[in-house]
């Protein structure tokens, strides 16, 4: 009998490899949510640990195979790489486990004569080396400091493509930094509802910057979260919701461009309690999902609507807008390992000529003196401040605020903590803000805010 944490792993794991679906929502799904918390745990390990370790693990299997460059189908390479994970990074899993339930769900599906292969592969890897005699090989390769890019790339499993790309605009030290972040398993970060709110359930620690935010160190978030005292959120996307209150604090009518799933407007709520709120998003479904995370704060003066924000009319109304658009995501790779396996450098160039209709089209719905904030969750400059750039030369009329403006407000109204305040120079470049991965303890975001003239 298959263990029913590696069965779910499996699936979750296959359904990624197969579509375009992404590893937290599937790990929020009524299935996983069925399990223990033992097995849940287990099954979260699971799935972001071999999706973490992916390009490292399809480097052990492949001289192992008969044929190395042969192209194996989804069933037979998930079934690996989950046991191989197992194998060589989990050393409390029992080698007999891993290896027997690979074999038995490769022999349920459409491969079933792949089995024999597939548990030579895995018995060869769980004797590792030659002489070596040990489990939990996988790390070894890591005791030494990469010195280059490829080096990075191959110790930290990630494209070299992309170290490369930030080697060059962060330098060495950073790139290594982000990669090594990007492994290990992401934390919870919590919004905390009220400044008083915090849970009895779980035990927390203070965020790095903001005072509402909150670090879980231990205890079952299930309770909390029903309970509607916090809700989770990454600390740099609470802080980009707070810029944007803070640069327009008195704000009558303000508008989220690309609302799901509701957590920065749920914070625009909050800080903005006299302002009629409308927050658009392309899905429906998403949409619904902001909505229920919205209700504590309905009522007259929110707004939702389905709708392309790159395909808004908008009259000059609002004195806030945000504009999270979408992205490569490269920033949030602890969370959602999958995505370096999604993009490509072509990726960054069709983002970009989205995210700058959008963020022209918010522009366009600006006051006289309102304020936009643009952000993103990416690494990449085409996606962040070379949007920025292009967007100033093309529109008149339209001014940049230094975020740091905003970022002494935060710590002026209490908002941030004194601590948080100077930590986060750092992530002051130039105009921007633009919080890295390893070098500060969240996701990678980027902020600019604008301003009509």
């Amino acid at each position: 009998m298959i263990a029913p944490a590696r069965r779910i792993s499996y699936r979750i794991l296959l359904q990624i490899e197969t579509t375009d679906a992404h590893s937290d929502d599937l790990l929020r799904s009524q299935e996983v949510d069925a399990l223990s918390a033992q097995d849940r745990n287990l099954t979260t390990t699971l799935v972001l640990g071999t999706l973490r370790w992916q390009l490292a693990l399809d480097a052990r299997i492949r001289p192992l195979l008969a044929r190395p460059n042969a192209k194996l189908s989804p069933e037979v390479a998930t079934a690996l790489r989950m046991a191989a994970y197992q194998l060589l990074y989990l050393e409390r899993i029992p080698a007999h486990a891993a290896i027997n339930d690979a074999v038995e769900l490769v022999k349920q599906s459409r491969e079933r004569g792949a089995a024999g292969m597939v548990n030579a592969v895995l018995r060869k890897i769980a004797q590792g080396p030659p002489g070596s005699g040990i489990r939990g090989q996988g790390r070894e390769e890591l005791k030494e400091q990469p010195q280059s890019p490829e080096q990075i790339a191959a110790a930290w499993a990630h494209p070299t493509w992309l170290v490369e790309r930030w080697a060059r605009q962060f330098g060495l030290e950073a790139a290594a930094a982000i990669c090594r972040w990007d492994q290990e398993p992401a934390g919870v970060t919590l919004r905390l509802a009220s400044d008083q709110a915090l849970p009895e359930q779980i035990e927390t620690e203070p965020g790095a910057f903001l005072q509402r935010a909150r670090l879980v160190m231990s205890g079952d978030l299930r309770v909390a979260l029903q309970s509607g005292q916090v809700r989770i959120q990454d600390e740099a996307s609470q802080l980009v919701a707070e810029i944007a209150s803070s640069a327009a604090p008195g704000a009558r009518r303000a508008l989220d461009t690309c609302a799901a799933p509701g957590g920065k407007t749920a914070i625009l709520a909050e800080r903005l309690p006299d302002a009629e709120i409308t927050a658009v998003d392309v899905s429906r479904k998403r949409l619904e999902l902001a909505r229920r995370l919205l209700a504590p704060h309905s009522g007259d003066r929110l707004h939702f609507r389905v709708a392309d924000a790159a395909s808004l009319r908008l009259d000059p109304e609002y004195q806030l807008i945000l504009c999270d658009v979408p992205c490569s995501g490269t920033g949030t790779m602890a969370r959602n390992p999958e995505i370096r396996f999604r993009v490509d450098e072509a990726d960054l160039d069709r983002q970009q000529a989205r995210q700058v209709a959008i963020l022209k089209v918010g522009l366009a719905g600006l006051a006289p003196g309102g304020r936009l904030v643009y952000s993103t969750c990416s690494l990449e400059p085409e996606e962040n401040q070379a949007v920025v750039e292009k967007v100033l030369d093309e529109t008149s009329g339209i001014g940049l605020v230094p975020v740091a403006r905003m970022l002494d407000r935060l710590a002026e109204d209490g908002i941030a903590t004194q601590a948080g305040h100077e930590h986060l120079q750092s992530a002051v470049r130039g105009d921007f803000l633009r919080t890295i991965p390893g070098i500060h303890p969240c996701d990678g975001f980027f902020a600019a805010v604008l301003e009509r003239l």
